[in-house]
């Protein structure tokens, strides 16, 4: 049964074509029947790729197969399913990988190491890869411009809704744009998670330039998002510059200065894609019905801070409060403590809402809740907190802790 879409759902932009990508979603039938669980996207010929995934230490075939592919900086093709992970699945998985790869590449005509797969859904059953490889003519025939909404929806396992985000950028006075989709609902916390995201652009950029803005840009939205703590063996962000866009050659990587100048309003652009995405994801946090926002400042240091942050948003104390709305404060100072990074409850302060609740380690003298109270019965969150020790600052982005979490996950394989 599906799940009801979430409260926080967005709706999808418009997505016109982006020059040199044509996209395409079809039912093989690996997991789900009556949707298609199939993403074949194409892109043009000579396109420059960059990635980032998992940290997990048990990845699944996917990530080890991008990893290698990655070293050629560039790409011709990307499949996905959804509804099974290949992960942990020994041999078979990494032939599974092979196979597909090399039946996708006879198509596109190019070397199997020029497509990427990505997998996503349950761990430890073998990918009926055969089911995969027999949808792949049918995907090609169908591939077109205008299916980015198919794509979006493709990849989805628990998502409640289809996630995609577009911006433009200038490079030296040429107009280019970004459009990227992701899926991500739960096991989601930082260095990613269950979690696709594939962005793409028209600019031509050269990998090593793409490889070091994503990197940028995920740790500054991706891993800063939180959903339920658990980190992914599967996550990945894949970036493709398709090349078709006619702006000034990008400057070479010996002359930094000059290069960071020119991409300077791209980067920008990319790092809104990916934050929105990352926003989107956590806004479909299983069960959620409560998009929160950790604003950390004051800590001894900017990692300090996010530390700080990620532990309020992690603890299911804080999230299942404020899933209750319960203005209950004393959570977010048991967070912070626990989160091993240096704090002094005597300077500390926490606000909700734009209300500073305490400070200095006690209760703000005549604290008045009602206000407190009243934001938290609204759909977006708010939680300020002041260390007092120094300058360092961070954001992170969770979501409450429901019932509607244990009953997707409880049910997930049923």
């Amino acid at each position: 049964m599906a799940n009801a879409v979430s409260p926080l759902a967005v709706p999808l932009p418009p997505l016109p074509p982006l020059a040199g990508v044509r996209l395409s979603a079809a039912a093989a039938g690996i997991r789900y029947q009556g949707r298609t669980d199939v993403v074949m996207i194409e892109v043009a010929k000579g396109s420059s790729v960059a990635g980032v995934f998992t940290a997990n230490k048990c990845p699944g075939a996917p990530i080890d197969w991008c990893r290698t592919a990655l070293k050629g900086g560039k790409a011709r093709m990307l499949v996905v399913n959804a509804g099974n992970a290949n992960v942990f699945t020994g041999k078979a998985g990494r032939d599974a990988c092979a196979a597909t790869a090399g039946a996708a590449a006879q198509l596109a005509d190019c070397p199997p190491k020029q497509v990427f797969v990505a997998s996503t859904g349950v761990i430890g059953e073998v990918l009926p890869h055969d089911k995969l490889i027999a949808v792949l003519p049918a995907l090609q025939a169908s591939l077109a411009a205008d299916n980015w909404e198919a794509a979006a929806r493709g990849i989805m396992t628990t998502d409640t809704f289809p996630k995609a985000a577009t911006r433009e950028a200038a490079i030296g006075g040429t107009t280019v744009r970004i459009a990227g989709i992701a899926k991500g609902s739960g096991m989601i916390a930082p260095d990613m998670a269950t979690m696709l995201c594939f962005v793409f652009t028209d600019a031509k950029i050269p990998a090593d330039a793409l490889q070091a803005m994503l990197k940028k840009g995920v740790d500054a939205s991706f891993n800063c998002t939180t959903v339920d703590s658990d980190t992914s063996t599967s996550d990945t962000v894949l970036l493709v510059a398709t090349g078709q866009a006619t702006h000034p050659r990008i400057p070479a990587a010996e002359t930094k200065a000059a290069r960071n100048r020119m991409l300077a309003g791209f980067a920008k652009a990319l790092n809104d894609v990916l934050l929105d995405l990352a926003l989107q994801v956590t806004g479909d946090g299983e069960g959620a019905q409560k998009r929160v926002r950790i604003d950390v400042t004051g800590a001894v240091n900017a990692r300090s801070a996010k530390k700080i942050a990620m532990a309020v948003a992690n603890s299911p104390l804080v999230k299942t409060a404020i899933a209750g709305e319960d203005a209950n404060w004393g959570r977010i100072v048991m967070a912070v403590g626990k989160s091993g990074e240096p704090a002094d409850r005597d300077k500390l302060s926490i606000g909700v809402g734009g209300v500073w609740m305490a400070r200095d380690g006690a209760v703000i003298p005549g604290y008045d809740e009602t206000p407190v109270v009243a934001h938290m019965r609204g759909k977006e969150v708010g939680i300020a907190i002041d260390i007092g020790l120094g300058k360092g600052s961070a954001t992170a982005w969770t979501c409450d802790l429901t019932h509607g979490y244990i009953d997707i996950n409880g049910s997930y394989r049923s």
